[in-house]
């Protein structure tokens, strides 16, 4: 029985070292170095890991079965050192994997918009994703919680009889923007945590309800000129 599990440990290990499981095409400017850093945790990380399984495949085919009577053999230091040593392993490597991904960390989450970027603030809520766009004074009103009613359209609580701001923003639930022109997103949830992933189509992989499998959003990517039109279009419908 020992040999057997023995042998299951090593059948184990090839899937893992056939690698029939690839990732999916990159889409997206630093995509390169989310993929690049998986590679390097899944080469580390497998590599302990099927090390792990032989070693542990070759100790249980050595010494299972053992006889009556045979002397039983005990690792040099006992189980101290053997922990020790694996605590030091785990930790050094959970460290250098961190140190190296600083940089694809730092680059997507602290590298800030450029200047002209198109700003577009996401509203997500159960169970739908809601975008607003500055009016031609560039600029977004103030948002008021209190004053959130759906049944009203007044998807994110604007004032827009006291905040002058307010009236020409455009409120829309689908998010266009124009050809190779930076987006700045600025996303923020309504209600419990949602995510904003955006592949063929906007959806939600948080899991947040009961109506989660249903959320989602048309992203419509436009020459300028038809983004002109469409914004003006969606500018009329306020």
């Amino acid at each position: 029985m020992g040999k057997l599990v023995a042998v299951t440990l090593i059948l184990i290990a090839i899937p893992i070292l056939a690698h029939i499981w690839v990732p999916p095409a990159d889409i997206s400017t630093h995509g390169y170095q989310i993929d690049e850093q998986m590679s390097d945790t899944m080469v580390e990380a497998g590599i302990c890991f099927l090390a792990a399984q032989i070693i542990l495949a070759v100790f249980i085919w050595m010494f299972s079965d053992r006889k009556p009577g045979t002397k039983i053999k005990t690792f040099p230091g006992g189980a101290k050192g053997l922990v020790s040593a694996a605590f030091l392993l785990v930790g050094t490597e959970v460290l250098a994997l961190g140190f190296f991904g600083s940089k694809a960390w730092a680059t997507i989450y602290f590298t800030p918009a450029a200047a002209d970027a198109m700003p577009v603030q996401v509203q997500a809520g159960q169970f739908a994703f809601y975008f607003r766009y500055p009016g031609p004074d560039g600029k977004f009103g103030p948002l008021h919680p209190d004053k959130i009613n759906e049944a009203n359209q007044n998807i994110f609580g604007l004032d827009v009889d006291n905040d002058p701001v307010s009236k020409d923003d455009i409120v829309t639930a689908e998010m266009g923007v124009p050809v190779n022109k930076e987006v700045r997103l600025l996303m923020h949830a309504k209600d419990v945590g949602h995510s904003f992933y955006v592949r063929d189509e906007i959806v939600c992989t948080q899991l947040c309800g009961l109506g989660h499998y249903n959320m989602k959003a048309y992203l419509n990517v436009m020459s300028q000129p038809d983004y002109d039109a469409w914004i003006k279009q969606q500018a009329t419908m306020q």
